[in-house]
């Protein structure tokens, strides 16, 4: 995978708008002392080339009802079909995410659940068919950070590759 180089002006616009996705273009130009048409040209060049990837609002599952959210651990009978039970995963709505991972997993999951009582419906009813040879459930209590990236924690040096923290 290749990986864009950011300049500083790159990481100061991405600072911004991870901080709040709604800026207006016009105060992340006055911050960054350059033009609109700047930010805005810069913004749809890091959209083009998938720096940025949209911005959205964020809604808290708990807010509307789902005060379950647990991550499971999936074991495959047969490991081979892991891109059909990815596009079975999709089509579970309390799915949220699928990551591929390391260790003993095939795959890690997270679920948002009304309760524990649609949480066992959802891995009886939805995950087992999949060809689960087992799973393993770790319920959350409370997300105590929740955080997008940062350009501010972690700079590459303008001259190499090298990363290094920003102190």
């Amino acid at each position: 995978m290749s990986h864009y180089k950011l300049d500083s002006l790159d990481r100061k616009i991405i600072d911004l708008v991870l901080k709040d996705a709604r800026v207006p273009f016009l105060e992340v130009a006055r911050v960054c002392n350059v033009s609109g048409a700047a930010i805005h040209q810069r913004i749809q060049k890091l959209t083009n080339i998938g720096v940025l990837k949209g911005s959205q609002y964020i809604v808290d599952p708990e807010m509307i009802g789902y005060e379950t959210c647990a991550y499971i651990g999936l074991y495959l009978k047969e490991p081979e079909r892991f891109d059909e039970v990815v596009e079975a995963l999709e089509k579970i709505p309390e799915v949220v995410e699928c990551h591929y991972t390391t260790g003993g997993f095939d795959m890690f999951i997270k679920i948002y659940a009304y309760n524990n009582h649609h949480l066992l419906t959802v891995i009886h009813d939805k995950l087992q068919p999949l060809g689960l040879s087992r799973s393993e459930t770790i319920i959350s209590f409370h997300e105590a950070i929740h955080r997008p990236i940062t350009m501010l924690d972690m700079q590459k040096d303008e001259d190499d590759d090298t990363v290094r923290s920003a102190e």
